[in-house]
């Protein structure tokens, strides 16, 4: 697994971009009257690491002509350092299309956190391959990475043939591609036989697969772990025996990765990682975390997986760079990781909180 010599872009990433309200004070929804509203889509919270530390990236996408909430979401796109191209589609009335909206609290101690989508007429299911030129963003501008993942792979018919088209595009090119699976089973109703299609040919393009057993089970058809021990060695054990199934039926791929979590209540964790280098294991054995907000901490353990890839980390650092980017998420009241150098990412995965003077 080599990154390209010469490239404007480190990372691009197809994406349906919304905005997430979630209720203050980690209240629930139902008995809150004040919100605090961001901008938010899974693949824009993987890439926020990267801009964070200085890499250049993009997001394509598309936005409501003339909306509001998509002139809210360009500018929270640039304040956190990342581009983005996209087309402005005309709402189409009152009932046309609008941004998705992400509604969530946080839950407290046993009560768990629940989450509302509200995707009805979301203008991202309109992403259409015809609307980007790919020879120069691939050819002319260049991009080390393309992260791809099943949220938009399976949005629409329309967004399935656009990841498919960027996979092949960016193997022509050189480019890595990354493949986060992502199944959802509210996405694939009536869609199974065409996106099992899909995603197959995604995943046999790509050089970084990432999933938890579920995911490889639905999304490729692989069979899971067999039914063993309890605990977490029983089931590392597991799991890697499914890998060596899928890397089997997908031999380009290069890395596969998964957080592993157990969850005490809603703000105390085991947050753990497991991936697979080129026959190499590197396990970062589950410890306990704080968690103020759990949404986003796989995107966040994505991202600085990703950032270590492309910084050229030693691989038995890209899972604990990764933990840390995810534990550092779940700090947070956004769904994206903020950090303010590598030095702080170190400090979560050391365990040190003292105060920086």
């Amino acid at each position: 697994m080599k990154l390209k010599e010469n490239y404007t872009y480190a990372m691009l990433a197809p994406t349906s971009m919304g905005v997430r309200i979630t209720p203050i004070n980690r209240q629930s929804v139902h008995t809150s009257n004040m919100y605090f509203m961001h901008a938010t889509s899974a693949e824009s919270n993987v890439a926020n690491i990267s801009a964070a530390l200085g890499l250049r990236v993009k997001v394509l996408t598309t936005f409501v002509e003339g909306s509001e909430l998509a002139y809210f979401i360009k500018g929270e796109l640039r304040k956190r350092n990342i581009e983005f191209e996209g087309k402005d589609v005309p709402q189409g009335g009152p009932w046309g299309y609008r941004h998705q909206f992400n509604i969530a609290d946080s839950g407290f101690g046993p009560r768990g956190p629940r989450v509302l989508n509200d995707r009805a007429g979301e203008v991202g299911r309109t992403l259409n391959v015809k609307d980007f030129d790919l020879e120069r963003i691939f050819y002319k501008e260049g991009a080390a990475l393309i992260h791809i993942s099943g949220l938009i792979a399976a949005l629409s018919p329309e967004t399935s043939t656009f990841c498919l088209e960027l996979a092949r595009e960016a193997k022509k090119a050189g480019t890595l591609i990354s493949f986060d699976l992502n199944h959802r089973a509210s996405f694939w109703k009536g869609r199974e036989a065409e996106l099992r299609a899909a995603f197959s040919e995604i995943a046999s393009l790509s050089d970084i697969l990432i999933g938890n057993e579920e995911d490889y089970q639905l999304a490729l058809g692989i069979k899971g772990p067999e039914a063993g021990g309890k605990g977490l060695e029983a089931k590392l054990d597991g799991f890697k025996e499914m890998i060596k199934r899928v890397k089997a039926a997908y031999p380009n791929v290069s890395v596969f990765a998964t957080t592993l979590r157990e969850v005490l209540s809603a703000n105390t964790h085991l947050w753990g990682a497991i991936l697979l280098h080129e026959n190499q294991w590197h396990v970062v054995e589950p410890r306990e975390i704080e968690v103020y907000d759990r949404i986003g901490g796989g995107d966040g353990f994505v991202g600085g997986m990703l950032y270590s890839v492309l910084r050229g980390f030693e691989p038995s650092k890209w899972p604990q760079f990764a933990w840390a980017t995810g534990a550092l998420a779940a700090t947070l009241e956004t769904d994206y990781a903020q950090p303010i150098s590598e030095d702080q990412v170190w400090s979560i995965f050391e365990g040190n909180a003292r105060v920086k003077r």
